[in-house]
């Protein structure tokens, strides 16, 4: 019996986008307690591109080839053996270690969740690679309440845009910093304060905040210490913080981890909430652009560019 072979995007050294390969491969059979996923819709995150380029090599290196992308939507084609909560032909939405830049690929049901028939697959991809990590972040990891005030970096963004409206809906007082493009953008997801850093200094516009939500790291993070009152928490998920520091301002701050994160089981509950959100019009989804698979290589070189409104998505199923 012949394996069946499917188009994937494959990586074989670091570096630019020229080193986005399509190549045919063998598709993978589901093991025990997993599932084969036809992938409708791919997220295409920061992380895929840095990741390539070897900007985590030091701590997490790649395991060459390997094929890009990490959150899919899509349709159930196989059930591994055990697997009895889904079924073949389901729209579901979740991660995959195994790359998801691919026609197929195969995921843990731990990590699933079912798509509502009101929500489309570019929707759904981005709550495991937006919405998801922007509700860990705010409340899970920067303990969030109601009241209190937040500035959130890069507020247009793919996790931007979803950070924004989780805290409005939560309670907060929320205060973006975007470009001048997206300063309408940003008001309109419903924040208290936008702040146009190509025009004005954030540090003079915000103050006493009670979280700071960076995700740009460099001068952007050096500047946002002064804004964060005392007592308060800073939180930066793409550099390390200076203990030293946070001590003698008498900040807290918090660096997500893999360890921190919340059950699997509660992990698929969030999610059910957050597509439950989306179908109500609590918040929404905002796609930036679509591409094909074979146009990868533009979207990664779009999503290195910056400052676009919302989630750039892979369709690869027709």
């Amino acid at each position: 019996m012949s394996i069946p072979m499917i188009k994937a995007v494959r990586v074989h050294q670091y570096g630019g986008s020229e080193q986005l390969k399509i190549e045919h491969i063998p598709r993978l059979n589901p093991l025990a307690g997993e599932v084969l996923i036809r992938i409708y819709a791919a997220g295409v995150l920061p992380y895929d591109w840095k990741y390539r380029q070897g900007q985590f090599k030091k701590f997490r290196p790649a395991k060459f080839p390997y094929i890009p992308g990490s959150s899919f939507a899509g349709i159930i084609e196989e059930v591994g053996a055990d697997v009895t909560e889904f079924g073949k032909g389901q729209a579901v939405f979740g991660r995959s270690e195994k790359g998801t830049y691919a026609e197929y690929t195969t995921a843990p049901i731990k990590g699933l969740s079912l798509k509502p028939e009101k929500l489309t697959f570019d929707e759904a991809v981005t709550i495991p690679g937006s919405a998801l990590p922007a509700w860990l972040t705010l409340f899970h990891n920067g303990g969030l309440v109601a009241g209190q005030k937040v500035l959130i970096h890069a507020a247009a963004g793919g996790f931007g845009n979803l950070a924004v409206q989780l805290a409005k809906w939560k309670g907060a007082h929320v205060i973006g910093t975007c470009s001048t493009n997206n300063v309408d953008f940003v008001n309109a997801l419903g924040a208290d304060t936008v702040i146009d850093y190509t025009a004005e200094r954030f540090e003079q516009k915000a103050s006493d905040v009670d979280l700071v939500i960076d995700t740009v790291g460099g001068k952007t993070l050096e500047r946002s210490w002064s804004v964060v009152k005392q007592g308060g928490r800073l939180l930066s998920i793409v550099e390390e913080l200076s203990k030293e520091k946070a001590k003698e301002r008498e900040i807290h701050i918090i660096k997500p981890s893999l360890h921190s994160m919340p059950s699997p089981e509660k992990l698929q509950k969030i999610s059910r909430q957050i597509a439950q959100m989306l179908v109500e019009g609590k918040i929404k989804s905002v796609i930036n652009k679509k591409f094909l698979l074979h146009e990868v290589q533009q979207a990664h070189e779009l999503s290195q560019i910056g400052h676009g409104r919302g989630r750039i998505v892979l369709h690869i199923a027709n």
